[in-house]
């Protein structure tokens, strides 16, 4: 799925509601985080609930490959949401992605809770510290 088509899918539901149920089929059709790799070495730090990250560059395409799990089925659909913003984008395409922008778009800072604003803050800016490295 693109980002584009998500903000579609998005303005599709009639309420936040139905944004919320939507947001919660996405994380549980996230392709999960192998358990051996739910570690401290792939746990991210800023999030209440436990989220463990892993950015693979894959070096045919030099492209992100992202690997995610959360414990809370609100957070798996926020962890989607990044996955869909940046998943098999390169370093550069991932920095110069607009992701707050996207947000807005969606609507998504207005309707989740400042705790869950700070772990999807968390995510992305590890997301992208990351691409920054590889560039």
């Amino acid at each position: 799925m693109t980002p584009e088509k998500l903000v579609r899918n998005f303005a599709r539901c009639v309420d936040w509601e139905q944004r919320y149920l939507y947001l919660i089929e996405l994380g549980e059709n996230l392709p999960s985080l192998d358990v051996a790799k739910r570690t401290k070495e792939y746990e991210l730090q800023g999030c209440q609930s436990q989220v463990w990250l892993q950015q693979v560059l894959v070096h045919d395409g030099g492209v992100f490959r992202l690997f995610a799990h959360s414990d809370a089925a609100i957070v798996k659909g926020l962890i989607a949401l990044t996955i869909i913003a940046y998943d098999g984008r390169t370093p550069v395409q991932i920095v110069e992605f607009d992701i707050k922008g996207w947000f807005e778009e969606l609507e998504l800072h207005q309707h989740i809770t400042p705790t869950r604003s700070q772990g999807l803050s968390a995510i992305v800016a590890q997301i992208i510290n990351t691409a920054k490295q590889a560039i």
